[in-house]
């Protein structure tokens, strides 16, 4: 019984995770390329609170009951907004701390390799030039 509701759960989150426009949104922006774009995502945070003000103030009037569930929903894609922009921001910051640290470590590395991140001088290639020149 366990297992099998664990089953359907799993299976309703997926569905819910693939196939929900915000989930899809929020899947992208929590990508590499996508993190810039978090915080400017804020912004559909305040479509979705007017429109949960608009279905709730409805519902609390003569409109159907069920309005009180989809201003429920557009609240909670509301937060889902506003949370991931901050988180984005933060992710962004370790994502190029790291780039930059490699980036780092990488040039480092190319020098030693070369010889010249240990006092030792880099090659002129001028001598070559004037041994051609004498040749003359």
């Amino acid at each position: 019984m366990f297992g099998l509701i664990w089953a359907s759960v799993a299976r309703t989150h997926f569905v819910l995770r693939r196939f929900m426009p915000t989930n899809i949104l929020l899947d992208a922006i929590h990508t590499r390329r996508g993190l810039k774009w978090g915080v400017p995502a804020m912004l559909l945070a305040v479509p979705y609170g007017l429109g949960a003000l608009l279905c709730l103030g409805l519902a609390k009037g003569e409109a159907p009951g069920w309005l009180y569930l989809v201003g429920v929903l557009f609240a909670w894609n509301a937060l889902k907004f506003i949370v991931a922009g901050p988180v984005t921001l933060i992710r962004l910051a370790r994502v190029r701390v790291h780039e930059a640290r490699v980036r780092r470590e990488a040039v480092s590395t190319r020098e030693e390799h070369d010889g010249f991140g240990r006092g030792v001088a880099a090659p002129d290639p001028r001598p070559e030039r004037e041994s051609a020149d004498l040749a003359r």
